[in-house]
């Protein structure tokens, strides 16, 4: 019997695919999440602390007890532009794991022809054929699955991308209502001192006519009235540009806040803030997240590039059927097959792509940076809050013992005044006084509250899992 010269072509590609799947590894370096060193508690103030509650710290603004803030927080969440583009970037990044993922199975593809030709009077010749192709890229280095993890990665930083912008957007939402009730309460002192110089600019010029005043006196009152009169403009000015820009946050145009938010109070201090540990909101700080993710997908994009230095083996194959008419297609005898395997690789590129390995060894390096930034700017954004928070409060308690010193005073100055006991410049100085300590106590109550939502927002509050995974999918637009 003589023996086969050649193998069964089966055999073949099952070998050289046995061969291939037992030899392969994984290129590029495993990504392991950095340590960071991290101080065990906070250098600011000790009044606050304790375990973060997370339920609080999720939707802080509720700890505030201000209805209209919490509608236009929620607003907001639906309805911002910024908020929307970055839901759709999500979307995006979830659809390309979705085809890095598709890379790792074979393409498969179907075909089907048909021709007819006739040679002068000749009968028609006709011809027909079906098939199917595969073709397998064999991943033999890691490429493949190190995309799929670079994918990945990307994918949760677009979703802890989302979280930041989140958590930024509830922040500016509530800064900026902080601005526009503590403009209208500056206001409301202005004009309440306004009509108090008016009067007293009234009772000097009786006092004037009567010769038991100056016309210096007069002209006095009437400077102190006026320069406070000039402060109006410009808090009305402050209050339309806060409202604007909350309606242009809560994805409205501007102006149509307006008549809405014409009146209100301050929103109330939450009566105690659980910061929790460093650690603790390291875990909780969106931006933190990213920043780790988008390292750990530039770290597996290493591996890509390494595998791209090493030949790439494939597997092809095809099975059709061809005959004379189309009935014929299914009767066995016109069955085509084929079986091939297939090596590619670069002989010579200059160095290029050894350089597009040691580019991306950078990117990551990059990466890795702006991680420990991201960190320490967690941290410090946290310290400076709570110094704040402790400060803002000290000086709001001074302001407001002076404000009671002051009102008390030009209450004091104005009786005098009327019993002709004092000179006029003292009235004037009690009214300029109790105007600015008023002015400055309003003031004081809108820092504070500011440093109580830069605290919140430095722990990484105003987002939740929840809202990404009902969100994310979907695009939402304006409710109708």
């Amino acid at each position: 019997m003589t023996p086969k010269l050649f193998p069964n072509p089966r055999l073949v590609g099952a070998s050289v695919l046995a061969l291939l799947l037992s030899g392969c590894v994984t290129l590029g370096p495993d990504y392991v999440a950095p340590a960071m060193p991290v101080p065990p508690a906070w250098h600011g103030s000790p009044a606050v602390g304790g375990a973060t509650d997370s339920a609080s710290v999720e939707r802080w603004w509720q700890q505030l007890g201000d209805v209209q803030l919490s509608a236009l927080v929620d607003t907001a969440l639906r309805n911002n532009p910024d908020l929307q583009s970055a839901r759709a970037a999500l979307r995006a990044a979830r659809a390309l794991e979705r085809v890095a993922r598709a890379g790792q199975g074979p393409d498969v593809g179907a075909s089907g022809a048909t021709s007819a030709s006739r040679y002068g009077d000749a009968a028609v010749s006709e011809s027909w054929s079906a098939g199917f192709d595969a073709s397998w890229e064999i991943d033999v280095f890691g490429g493949t699955r190190r995309g799929v993890e670079a994918a990945q990665a990307d994918r949760e930083a677009a979703s802890a991308t989302l979280a930041s912008t989140q958590a930024s957007l509830a922040a500016e939402v509530a800064l900026n209502y902080v601005t526009l009730r503590t403009s209208q309460a500056r206001l409301e002192i202005a004009r309440r001192n306004l009509a108090t110089q008016l009067e007293t600019l009234q009772l000097t010029d009786w006092r004037a006519q009567a010769g038991l005043a100056s016309s210096v006196d007069v002209e006095q009152a009437r400077t102190n009235a006026e320069q406070t009169r000039a402060q109006i403009p410009s808090l009305h000015t402050g209050i339309a540009s806060a409202a604007n820009r909350l309606a242009v946050l809560t994805g409205e145009a501007p102006g149509r806040l307006q008549t809405v938010l014409a009146d209100g109070a301050l929103p109330a201090l939450p009566t105690a803030i659980a910061v929790g540990i460093p650690a603790e909101v390291l875990r909780q700080r969106p931006d933190v997240q990213a920043a780790e993710r988008q390292l750990a997908a530039e770290t597996a994009r290493i591996g890509v590039a390494e595998a791209a230095r090493y030949p790439g083996f494939s597997l092809s194959g095809s099975i059709g059927l061809e005959a004379a008419t189309l009935g014929a297609l299914g009767n066995g005898a016109s069955v085509a097959r084929s079986l091939a395997a297939g090596i590619s690789g670069v002989l010579f590129d200059g160095g290029a792509l050894a350089a597009r390995v040691e580019q991306q060894g950078a990117v990551r390096e990059q990466r890795l940076q702006a991680y420990r930034s991201a960190v320490l700017t967690a941290l410090e954004d946290v310290e400076n809050a709570l110094t704040a928070l402790d400060n803002t409060a000290r000086r709001r308690d001074a302001l407001a013992a002076a404000s009671t010193a002051a009102r008390n005073a030009n209450l004091l100055a104005a009786d005098r005044y009327r019993s002709g006991l004092i000179d006029f410049r003292t009235v004037l100085e009690t009214e300029r006084s109790l105007l600015s300590t008023e002015d400055s106590l309003a003031s004081a109550e809108g820092e504070r509250l500011n440093a109580v939502i830069q605290l919140y927002k430095a722990l990484g509050g105003g987002w939740s899992r929840v809202d990404l995974t009902d969100s994310a999918d979907t695009p939402q637009g304006n409710p109708s």
